[in-house]
């Protein structure tokens, strides 16, 4: 995933980095999620459909909404 700045004179010098996103075993994103740069998603999580992740969400849980949230510890 790519990252740009914010701020109009730097978004236009076209310069862009990347931060990775790391995915932990037996996970299921259900469709249209969204994961944002630079999050982290636990082990044995559910992603509810349509969820936009945007901060790191813990191993064993059910997460939803838009931002994603933790609606259930497994």
């Amino acid at each position: 995933m790519g990252c740009h700045s914010t701020d109009p004179v730097e978004r236009n010098t076209r310069n862009e980095w990347a931060e990775p996103v790391t995915i932990g075993n037996n996970v299921w994103i259900g469709g249209s999620v969204t994961i944002l740069p630079g999050v982290t998603i636990g082990d044995n999580v559910t992603i509810g459909a349509g969820s936009v992740v945007t901060k790191d969400i813990p191993s064993n849980v059910v997460a939803v909404g838009n931002p994603c949230y933790v609606i259930k510890e497994l």
